[in-house]
């Protein structure tokens, strides 16, 4: 789709303006996590799981004490994973069925099955 011009409002555009072999960038929401701890959201260590440790699982040092008394913004901490807006680049179209009006793509694709995504050029080709 290079030039928008040629193109009406309500206008059917189906598969037939990639071709096989193009390189495609495809956005979509990623799968939804839950709340997650940092090992698996950050991808931090464990502590020692042998007894006598009490640090198994757990976040970790806050920061400071006294000064500057708050956690700064920014420290990973457990929280909601997953559910975001992820752009996947320089994917490659395989085949092409204009009778089903399908792309067959090599690589991954963000999302569900069956959830909306983003089909476009390459930016980095």
């Amino acid at each position: 789709m290079e030039n928008i011009a040629d193109y009406e409002l309500g206008k059917e555009i189906t598969c037939a303006i990639f071709e096989e072999g193009d390189k495609i960038d495809i956005s979509g929401k990623s799968k939804g996590k839950g709340f997650q701890g940092n090992i698996k959201r950050h991808g931090q260590h464990r502590g020692p799981m042998k007894h006598g440790s009490k640090y198994h699982r757990a976040v970790g040092s806050m920061g400071a004490s006294s000064s500057p008394s708050r956690v700064f913004k920014g420290k990973k901490l457990p929280g909601h994973m997953g559910s975001e807006n992820t752009t996947v680049q320089n994917l490659e179209v395989v085949k092409i069925d204009l009778d089903k009006n399908v792309i067959l793509i090599k690589g991954a694709v963000p999302g569900i099955r069956g959830s909306l995504v983003m089909i476009k050029n390459t930016v980095k080709s």
